[in-house]
């Protein structure tokens, strides 16, 4: 709760180079990497200090959607801390997802809902995912399961995050909610959160991949990055 605090004051104050400084760029940059962004940590960086882009040296043309999802991105931080406290809902997801698609070209197209859960069938790694008309049902049941619970602990977010995978609710960007989300949980739930990064994304897709069979991997990543985190709460002194 002392990390919840010290974000909620920083967020509130716009306090530069603390914890609140760090976790934008670092969990922004890793979880939209992990989807294809191709927007460097600099200009990640840049982005959230200056609201500018820093071209790269090889005048590689940059990708409007990203830049958007990148700044979008950081307001879905904002609201992570800013109801970090609050039970997990569907408007909290969804306003997640409209938050993070809008302006996109994702969101020009009439077959793709922000905001909402998906109106065509989809997979993920080539595996069939919940058919649209029985996402809300499932999201519904998902939630009612996690949201009984009095007390939760590392597993316990992390089979979420799978469920939530699995049922892959919106037409894109359920990997970056899904993580969102994991952040959000651990805040609440007083556990140290994690960031999953580029060196991490296989075994963080392999422990999602083999999860039903060996619980293990995707513990042992998550672990291995919580370690990483804690060094930054020593870091700040938190």
């Amino acid at each position: 709760m002392n990390l919840l605090k010290r974000l909620k004051e920083e967020k509130d104050d716009r306090t530069k180079g603390g914890i609140y400084h760090k976790v934008q760029i670092e969990l922004t940059y890793n979880s939209n990497h992990l989807e294809g962004s191709r927007l460097s940590h600099d200009q990640t960086r840049f982005i959230f200090e200056t609201n500018t882009v820093a071209p790269e040296k090889d005048n590689q043309s940059l990708d409007v959607d990203d830049i958007v999802e990148t700044v979008n991105h950081f307001r879905c931080i904002d609201m992570v801390i800013d109801y970090a406290e609050s039970d997990l809902s569907e408007v909290f997801i969804k306003g997640l997802h409209g938050i993070l698609k809008n302006g996109t070209s994702d969101s020009r197209k009439s077959w793709f809902r922000i905001g909402e859960y998906k109106s065509l069938p989809n997979e993920v790694g080539g595996v069939s995912t919940t058919l649209p008309e029985e996402v809300s049902t499932e999201m519904a049941k998902l939630l009612e399961n996690w949201n009984r619970k009095t007390e939760r602990d590392l597993e316990d977010i992390l089979n979420f995050h799978y469920i939530f995978e699995n049922i892959h609710p919106f037409q894109d960007g359920n990997g970056r909610i899904g993580r969102l989300i994991m952040f959000k949980e651990c805040l609440k739930n007083d556990i140290v959160p994690f960031i999953i990064t580029d060196d991490l994304k296989y075994y963080y897709y392999r422990g999602l991949k083999e999860w039903k069979s060996e619980r293990g991997f995707l513990i042992d990543t998550c672990l291995t990055a919580q370690d990483r985190f804690e060094q930054y709460i020593k870091y700040f002194r938190i």
